[in-house]
């Protein structure tokens, strides 16, 4: 693994956060409410996590990226969350977020649902992750929990996630019904912070459901094509897309800005308990569309095994 940059993210208040998200939402959504609460417990239904919370020590590692991927796939990247946990200065620690299975160890390409607890000197790594991938055989999408097959906690080329204690604590809650801009949830979100905090970085993430409607999802087909991408268009084009039904949770990770790390600003994948999961665009019914999330800023951001940094 390539060196492991770090940054100090700016961290406003929750009550002010919650704020400006509600100013921003209210651009794209009919009903708005963002409220500080306590953050609900997250090993119950429907989320069934691992940890009852998403406080304590939070950071974002983003891994790897997108360049692991296009032009030319790098089989060769290959992480431990035990690793990257250690990476971020917090082992044991509780991740969220959005990546790639790893290949080699897979066999096929998937997305990688992360909710994991990682090792700790005297506790093994609680995998709760979800993997959706392809079916060759009819094109329809698979979801699984990882750890019914692997046993391993690895992922391949790039992930986003967000990390902590795990602990339960205070919360940005936020429910946002009806959609009337162009903007989707996350994207309100993300352009919100943008927009009020300018040159200074701050990166939120949480997991969100979508109580009702249904979203654009997509999923990597289950063997990379034979030869590069000619670009990042024909890379999309080559991803296969569905339409998934609520209700789903989708786990999340936003920055307001790039500061010169290559970052990706946002990136959502999800899953549910009725077969469907994938890679998160936005939604496709404005008018029934439900959202319910529970957020916290990051106070650290690692950018780890930069592409660029290695040939």
């Amino acid at each position: 693994m390539s060196g492991t940059e770090s940054l100090t993210l700016h961290v406003p208040s929750l009550e002010e956060l919650a704020e400006v998200l509600q100013n921003g939402l209210k651009k794209n959504f009919e009903d708005v409410k963002v409220l500080v609460v306590e953050c609900p417990d997250l090993t119950c239904q429907p989320f069934a996590f691992p940890v009852k919370g998403i406080c304590g020590k939070p950071r974002i590692a983003d891994v790897g990226g997108e360049k692991n991927i296009f032009p030319a796939v790098r089989f060769d990247k290959v992480y431990d969350i035990n690793t990257v946990a250690k990476e971020i200065q917090l082992p044991g620690a509780y991740m969220l977020g959005a990546g790639a299975v790893a290949y080699r160890t897979i066999g096929v390409n998937a997305e990688l649902i992360h909710s994991i607890k990682a090792e700790t000197e005297h506790e093994p790594a609680v995998n709760g992750s979800y993997l959706a991938r392809v079916n060759p055989t009819d094109g329809e999408c698979v979801l699984e929990k990882y750890s019914e097959k692997y046993k391993d906690c690895d992922f391949g080329l790039t992930a986003n996630l967000y990390a902590s204690e795990g602990q339960s604590g205070k919360v940005i809650e936020v429910k946002a019904n009806k959609r009337t801009g162009g903007d989707d949830f996350v994207g309100s979100m993300r352009k919100a912070l943008e927009q009020h905090y300018g040159e200074k970085t701050v990166g939120l993430g949480g997991t969100f459901l979508i109580q009702e409607g249904k979203a654009k999802i997509h999923v990597m087909p289950h063997k990379f094509p034979p030869c590069n991408f000619e670009s990042e268009e024909a890379f999309n084009h080559w991803l296969k897309y569905y339409e998934m039904s609520a209700p789903l949770i989708c786990q999340s990770v936003f920055v307001s800005r790039d500061p010169g790390l290559d970052l990706r600003l946002e990136h959502t994948h999800c899953f549910s308990h009725h077969g469907d999961g994938g890679h998160y665009h936005y939604d496709i019914t404005p008018d029934t569309i439900q959202y319910l999330g529970y957020f916290h800023p990051a106070e650290l951001l690692f950018r780890v095994d930069r592409p660029g940094n290695y040939k």
